[in-house]
C-alpha cells in the first residue's frame, strides 16, 4: 500500500511546472504525504524499511521548491516529516 502511495506522490509531483505549484504542493504534500504516507512511515519501526520509505519521499521532491529557503528551514508542509527525519 505504501509503495502505491509513493508512486502516486511521484506522479503528482511530476505535474509541477504544468499546474500551479501551490496546487501540486497542496495535493502532494498536505494531502497525500501528511495524511497517508506520514502516518504509515511513523508506524513503521525504525530501520532499513523506514529509511527506504523516507528516501523515496525525498527523491520525489523537486529541488526548486527548496531554492529560496534559508539554511536549516523547510517547507511548512514538510515540518512533521522533517521532525521524523531528525529523530
Amino acid at each position: 500500500f505504501v509503495y502505491s502511495l509513493l508512486q502516486l506522490l511521484s506522479n503528482v509531483v511530476l505535474w509541477d511546472g504544468i499546474v500551479q505549484e501551490d496546487k501540486v504542493r497542496d495535493l502532494g504534500l498536505s494531502k497525500l504525504l501528511n495524511r497517508y504516507l506520514l502516518l504509515n512511515i511513523l508506524n513503521t519501526p525504525l530501520g532499513p524499511d523506514n529509511i527506504e520509505k523516507c528516501n523515496k519521499v525525498v527523491a520525489c521532491l523537486p529541488e526548486r521548491w527548496f531554492q529560496d529557503l534559508k539554511g536549516g528551514s523547510t517547507l511548512p508542509e514538510l515540518l512533521n516529516f522533517s521532525q521524523h527525519l531528525l529523530q
